[in-house]
């Protein structure tokens, strides 16, 4: 959350810094970086799913058409952006993926889905995740849902209360990420900027 130009002095003129990162940025080097540590570590065999919303500023407004992405929506709460992640048993995160505020959870989570670690045996999520189709795509991977039924169904799914218990490490994770101003509050105009802000939290926070 610091100016560039409040870098010390050895990283050399704070011009050339942010002129790097945006380079970096769109090359996906913080990207590349990502997901080389996370693969580093065994593969997980419990994940969990969920997702938050990160406040955008007033002045923030959608990219025209033709312009470079931001993934910035309109929602009750203001404009804002939703990051959606997926975390291993010890609550580090494996998967991140940034979308429009009103993207829904099953949006997110069909993005996430192809990239799922193939060792995965159980998956926890909250009822915003709960249907028919996203229980059978998970179980075609071999992966066990642990999803709470939403309220009305007909036919209720059961699921293991216990093992229910772990799904706040998503929570701690998010929480731990908003810890940095830079992510709690977006300052970012463009999408991929605003996303290499976030993986570096996350790099520092988990996998260094």
């Amino acid at each position: 959350g610091l100016r560039w130009r409040d870098a010390p002095n050895d990283y050399g003129p704070h011009k050339t810094l942010y002129n790097r990162f945006i380079r970096w940025s769109k090359m996906g080097v913080f990207n590349e970086i990502f997901s080389r540590l996370t693969a580093e570590g065994d593969p997980p065999d419990t994940l969990m799913i969920d997702a938050t919303h990160l406040k955008a500023p007033a002045g923030f407004q959608s990219a025209k058409k033709g312009d470079v992405p931001r993934r910035i929506g309109r929602t009750k709460g203001g404009l804002n952006s939703k990051l959606h992640a997926i975390v291993d048993g010890q609550g580090r995160p494996v998967m991140m993926c940034l979308t429009d505020g009103q993207t829904s959870d099953h949006i997110g989570a069909k993005i996430l889905y192809p990239a799922l670690p193939e060792n995965a045996k159980v998956l926890i999520g909250d009822k915003g995740y709960d249907s028919d189709d996203y229980r059978a795509a998970l179980k075609a991977k071999g992966i066990t849902p642990c999803i709470p039924p939403r309220r009305g169904r007909k036919s209720p799914a059961t699921y293991c209360k216990t093992l229910y218990k772990q799904r706040h490490k998503v929570e701690n994770m998010f929480g731990r990420l908003k810890d940095w101003r830079r992510v709690a509050t977006r300052y970012d105009r463009c999408a991929h900027t605003f996303f290499s802000a976030i993986l570096i939290a996350a790099i520092v926070i988990y996998w260094l």
